[in-house]
């Protein structure tokens, strides 16, 4: 086995990634001439003043795409190490990665299909045989 040296080079990279950001930070923070006006605190909202409470309800669709986006995402991440272990595992991991993606390709057809990824028309979900309109 090893004796740890391995690790030494990821602590020595974390160590200086660490140092050199603390160093950026406060370089940026006593160098940098710092004064705040009405417009650098005011709140920006894709250049016009905001019109309405940022505490405003969303519409559900909003939610749905992203809880679809960190489910997707939480899927690929599954690929990483899967890329890593392939050499040691063969022929078995590319079978169930095959299975993995397809039914990730199935989950995103069907998303599809039932138009949850189409913003440009009102949506229909069928919940407990009531139809709900977005």
């Amino acid at each position: 086995m090893g004796t740890g040296v391995e690790y030494t080079y990821i602590l020595i990279y974390m160590l200086l990634s660490i140092i050199i950001s603390i160093v950026i930070f406060l370089l940026s923070y006593f160098l940098v001439y710092q004064s705040s006006d009405f417009e650098k605190i005011s709140s920006y909202e894709c250049g016009f003043s905001p019109f309405n409470d940022a505490r405003s309800t969303f519409e559900v669709k909003f939610y749905l795409i992203s809880i679809l986006f960190i489910i997707f995402d939480l899927e690929i991440i599954f690929l990483f190490p899967w890329i890593i272990g392939f050499p040691l595992n063969g022929k078995f991991s590319i079978f169930t990665m095959m299975i993995f993606v397809f039914i990730l390709t199935l989950g995103f057809i069907y998303e599809w299909k039932k138009g949850v990824l189409d913003w440009s028309k009102k949506q229909r979900i069928i919940l407990n045989e009531k139809k709900i309109v977005w």
